[in-house]
């Protein structure tokens, strides 16, 4: 991010009062990785934070190495200063009983729903109820109060959430069909409910992240949900980089790779003090090589351009060479709050 503040002192991010941080990316950048660092970043500073979950796939338990979530807020790890992260897998059908209860008092008669089979139809036939649900129960989480009540002077239960969120070819449509249900239900619950989901996800206090890698499709799609996002009324926020190689030249030697002009004589040369037998086949491949990553580098940096066109700020994540871990992302959180993605 780019400091206004005194030099090595990055500026507050512009989502500063957010609570919620949405976090989406086209599959395979590591969004999962990203939200699950952006929590860690989130409960040095913020103590308690929820961490959920709305594709089953589990990669909360995964990143984490804990046993798997269920549909109960369940405490993942804590960090250093007495942060807390609780981790929630979402599942349709536990939040379609939550919300009949809420709403309707159907305890019992909720569970004889299911066992005819009303809630798997509901949850898996009915159009967009699956996804009005998942996104009911982290509503219903932003709301709720240490005391267990939605009102009142108590203060929160969380001091943010974040939500590991579909991927971009699909979040615009994930965050809008709240929208679309208040427009069906012109009345009662169900519309007032999606109307209140709705300004909660396009206020100041819901943020959009978007993780992306500096490849062709990923930065498309990126500019693409940018677009969306704001066209619907939602708040793009960060544009996090994820797994960021330096290049492996300085600039003069890129050129020279790119063209082809390296010098044999002194690549063999090293080669042959490095103890390796140099062939010219060897020496060619060496080569072939190099201007393969020249012109990676020159496609990167041409992504980078593009997503800087945005105006969007932009954090950077490396790569990290042994994978991805339970230290690792510890590692990744530091990054984003030394960038200023959290503060």
């Amino acid at each position: 991010m780019t400091s206004t503040q005194e030099e090595g002192v990055p500026a507050a991010p512009p989502w500063g009062a957010a609570r919620l941080h949405i976090v989406t990316g086209k599959g395979g950048t590591g969004k999962t990785t990203v939200a699950s660092a952006l929590a860690i970043g989130l409960a040095a500073h913020h103590h308690r934070v929820l961490l959920t979950e709305v594709e089953g796939r589990q990669g909360i338990s995964q990143t984490f190495d804990v046993p798997p979530l269920g549909t109960e807020e369940t405490p993942v790890t804590r960090v250093a200063g007495g942060g807390e992260i609780v981790g929630l897998s979402v599942e349709p059908k536990a939040a379609l009983l939550e919300y009949l209860q809420l709403f309707y008092k159907l305890g019992r008669a909720g569970r004889l729903l299911e066992k005819f089979g009303a809630i798997d139809f509901a949850t898996t036939i009915a159009p967009g109820v699956r996804d009005v649900l998942l996104i009911g129960k982290i509503y219903e989480a932003n709301r709720r109060r240490q005391d267990g009540r939605h009102k009142g002077d108590s203060p929160p239960a969380y001091d943010s959430i974040v939500l590991d969120a579909p991927p971009t070819g699909r979040i615009g449509r994930f965050l809008s069909v709240n929208s679309e249900v208040a427009d069906l239900a012109r009345m009662g619950p169900i519309h007032s409910q999606a109307e209140s989901i709705t300004r909660l996800l396009q206020s100041g206090q819901t943020v959009v992240h978007i993780v992306t890698l500096l490849e062709e499709m990923p930065v498309q799609e990126t500019l693409e949900s940018i677009e969306e996002l704001g066209a619907k009324g939602f708040h793009p926020g960060a544009i996090v980089v994820n797994m960021v190689r330096e290049p492996l030249f300085d600039d003069a030697a890129l050129d020279q790779a790119r063209e082809g002009r390296l010098h044999k004589p002194s690549i063999s040369a090293q080669l042959a003090e490095a103890g390796v037998k140099v062939t010219p086949a060897l020496v060619e491949g060496l080569l072939d090589e190099a201007r393969d990553h020249a012109l990676r580098v020159d496609l990167e940096r041409e992504q980078l351009a593009l997503l800087e066109s945005t105006g969007l700020p932009i954090v950077t994540l490396p790569a990290l060479p042994g994978g991805v871990d339970a230290v690792a992302v510890r590692e990744l959180a530091e990054v984003l709050v030394a960038e200023g993605m959290v503060r």
